[in-house]
């Protein structure tokens, strides 16, 4: 199954309606109902993220099942291991006989108190230590790793940091990945307003919520949290990084260019080709190592891919798929199944 497979319906083609519907309350019951009918248990971790960090995560397994091995999942910004697509793929990965590690990023889901210092994207460190230690504490499953939007720019990262790491890792698949935070900033502002609202909204509610729990260290007044994104950004940037400024903040996270050329580890990458959030023309020239794949589907949206009017996901079936065949697990027909098309 492949990019080329994905044909949604002529009416679900449209790219806002991809991207609103797969982040919709109805996808949310859908992946409450998945999870919960893959009869796995599920138990809370507190992860170390090195250097005094903590990070919050949850590990999902069926009992009596051998795992073909353990999948990191990692969310988008301001998205949380609760997320629809989370918990969609995770009951997808389980299927196909995987346990799965669902990780929260620092300030994200139910987290903003376990650390003083503000999330920001460049603080792959803590990811990487975080997935060293899932790693230690299930010993024996074969690691693989995958990330939607900014988790897969964080899940791409990983790949490129984890040999140095000693982080042995299967397999790395991300759906429509930040590669260009600068291009990403531009698109959401020239863009349909929606989006760029959104993710501002979500955004100040989670540093009204971190000033709550840290007034002095977070520094922030009404006025800033009024800021638009870039402005609030460059804020974020200069009093809580080392960066001094938005471009070399910006730049320090960019997987643009030719720097996913020095990918060790096999890596699958599925774009769509009309993201709002993320231009895919980034994508088109990008060089790849021979182990690296590069998929981009004519429609889907901003992660949406979503195939019928049940609202099933393309994308999560794909990372499963991707998984399986990483680790030659059997794949269950419910897995293979295809879409209804028009």
């Amino acid at each position: 199954m492949t990019a080329a497979d994905y044909r949604p319906p002529r009416w679900l083609r449209n790219a806002h309606l991809q991207s609103a519907l797969g982040s919709s309350a109805l996808r949310r019951r859908q992946g409450e109902r998945s999870l919960a009918a893959s009869g796995a248990v599920t138990t809370e971790h507190l992860i170390d993220g090195g250097e005094g960090v903590r990070l919050q995560g949850l590990h999902s397994a069926v009992p009596g099942v051998a795992p073909q091995g353990l999948v990191l999942l990692l969310h988008g910004w301001e998205g949380s291991v609760d997320s629809s697509y989370m918990r969609l793929t995770a009951a997808q990965l389980l299927a196909c006989g995987f346990e799965v590690f669902r990780l929260n990023f620092r300030d994200h889901g139910n987290t903003h108190h376990l650390n003083e210092g503000l999330f920001h994207s460049n603080r792959i460190d803590e990811v990487v230590h975080a997935a060293r230690e899932v790693a230690r504490r299930f010993p024996l499953r074969p690691l693989s790793v995958a990330g939607y939007s900014l988790g897969g720019n964080f899940a791409l990262r990983l790949a490129l940091h984890a040999p140095r790491a000693g982080l042995a890792l299967t397999h790395v698949a991300a759906v429509c990945p930040v590669l260009d935070p600068a291009l990403t900033m531009d698109a959401m502002e020239r863009g349909f307003p929606p989006y760029l609202w959104h993710f501002e909204r979500k955004w100040r509610e989670s540093l009204a919520r971190k000033r709550k729990l840290f007034p002095q260290q977070l520094g922030v007044d009404d006025r800033t949290l009024g800021l638009r994104m870039r402005a609030l950004t460059q804020w974020m940037v200069e009093r809580h990084t080392d960066f001094g400024t938005l471009e070399r903040y910006f730049d320090g996270y960019s997987i643009a260019g030719a720097r996913l050329a020095a990918l060790e580890v096999p890596v699958s990458i599925l774009m769509a080709a009309d993201d709002p959030v993320i231009p895919v023309e980034g994508f088109h020239a990008l060089p790849l190592p021979d182990t690296a794949t590069l998929e981009i589907a004519r429609w889907g949206g901003h992660c949406g891919f979503l195939e019928n009017a049940r609202l099933d996901g393309f994308a999560e079936r794909w990372i499963a798929l991707r998984m399986a065949a990483a680790a030659a697990a059997p794949v269950p027909a419910a897995t293979m199944a295809a879409s209804s098309h028009a």
